[in-house]
């Protein structure tokens, strides 16, 4: 199949009546997710948690998706857009949690530092080959490159955009590891502790792999096996996973998903030249097959001073309800962490993107909310109101309602990103683990 011309990639400008529709949809769907609230299934010992973002996306995702009343292209890029935008608040709401604890990192110890390159490297190397073998396509980019949560989703969309495969595995793997990551990690550890290979406060490391529910899953267990080292535990993977959050970003956006680009390129080279040899005369020159490429491909824009202020407004929503009623001090916060993100954007314009948009808006925030700066306090206080998943709960909506545009690339993937989530999961944990293990036996 011949790529696409620039001239055929041409964005459409929308106007405010195209886009009132699925903010309206975005707005009511969030709401409704965040008055379910959160949600948990017991499994025996262990439970399923539901947050309010998965009601969120299965609820868009359901409209974006059904059949009965479809809804049009237009209306599913339009809500894309605003994918972008939600992203970038999140980043910078996950950047004021840095600030406050990086004279915790700074004295981290050597174990500590050294164990996140097992975060890093530990799905790349085991579940980007997986994920090739079951033919996941591009998303294995995304799926794959790393295991650092809601920062992958500022990564990715930086470098492939919001409307990209890519993209796409990033929304599987989180979906994956939302529902079934906690207790996935559970059944782990649990393992792990019996075999007594491992030191405790290894484990506790390994522990710490980017998210705060798998880590307090992966902790829980140690501290059972380990009552008496508690304290030291729970210290040791807040640390780590805090390491994983931040250095998460930068190992990310300038190693690990360069390299799972590179990686994936070279385990597929065979295959990709064995499509461009099946391209048939009669399959380019169908004009009507190249005309709905043209319209699925073109992309849609619309103006800053109307798509900021939607997202705005739904997340503000959403931090309301949490909060259980309307501040001026999430007002405030949501201000703050706007201007953050239109800084940011203006600075990566500036560098033309040398620089990108998800590492500014991380530098920064980290900076304004530490100690060394003189207003953290007041700007930490405000932004501390907004909850961090209310914002997730926005981000999963909007990405829900734009799904229906990728129904054949999920179907693609399907069951496919359980056997990859789970091989990322345990390659991440246990390598983390090892590389703990081993430095502690040399430093202590």
């Amino acid at each position: 199949m011949t790529p696409l011309t620039e001239t055929q990639k041409i964005s459409i400008a929308v106007g405010v009546r195209q886009i009132w529709p699925p903010a309206l949809a975005a707005l009511i769907m969030a709401v409704i997710a965040q008055a379910i609230g959160q949600r948990t299934l017991q499994l025996g010992p262990a439970s399923i948690v539901f947050f309010p973002m998965v009601w969120g996306l299965l609820l868009a995702g359901f409209l974006s998706l059904q059949r009965i009343k479809r809804v049009s292209l237009d209306f599913q890029k339009i809500a894309n857009l605003f994918v972008g935008i939600a992203v970038s608040i999140l980043i910078a709401r996950l950047a004021f949690n840095i600030g406050p604890n990086l004279s915790l990192l700074i004295s981290a110890g050597p174990a500590l530092l050294l164990q996140e390159l097992g975060n890093v490297f530990g799905s790349l190397l085991f579940a980007l080959p997986l994920a090739v073998l079951l033919r996941m396509g591009r998303a294995t980019i995304g799926a794959t490159f790393s295991l650092d949560r809601e920062p992958s989703f500022g990564m990715v969309r930086e470098k492939y955009g919001s409307d990209s495969d890519q993209f796409r595995g990033v929304l599987a793997m989180y979906v994956f590891g939302t529902l079934f990551g906690a207790l996935y990690i559970t059944f782990l550890a649990s393992f792990l502790v019996t075999t007594g290979w491992f030191d405790a406060l290894a484990l506790a490391m390994g522990a710490g792999i980017g998210s705060g529910s798998m880590m307090a899953a992966g902790t829980g267990v140690i501290v059972d096996a380990f009552p008496a080292m508690e304290s030291e535990i729970m210290g040791v993977a807040a640390v780590a996973n805090l390491l994983a959050t931040i250095g998460g970003v930068y190992l990310g956006i300038y190693i690990s998903l360069p390299l799972a680009d590179r990686f994936y390129h070279f385990l597929t080279r065979k295959s990709r030249a064995a499509e461009v040899a099946q391209d048939t005369p009669d399959t380019e020159n169908n004009l009507e097959l190249v005309a709905q490429l043209e319209e699925a491909a073109r992309p849609v824009t619309a103006p800053l001073w109307i798509t900021v202020p939607i997202v705005f407004l739904v997340g503000l929503t959403t931090a309301s309800i949490v909060g259980e009623g309307l501040s001026w001090s999430i007002v405030a916060g949501y201000a703050v962490l706007t201007a953050l993100v239109l800084l940011s954007e203006a600075l990566a314009w500036l560098t033309r993107r040398k620089i990108a948009a998800i590492v500014w808006v991380t530098t920064i925030g980290a900076y304004i909310s530490s100690p060394w700066f003189a207003w953290s306090g007041p700007l930490g206080e405000v932004v501390g109101s907004v909850d961090l998943l209310s914002i997730a709960t926005a981000v999963l909506t909007f990405a829900g309602l734009s799904l229906g545009k990728d129904a054949d690339l999920l179907k693609s993937v399907g069951w496919k990103i359980i056997p990859v989530g789970l091989v990322s999961l345990t390659a991440a944990f246990l390598l983390s683990t090892i590389i703990a293990e081993f430095t502690l036996g040399l430093w202590g």
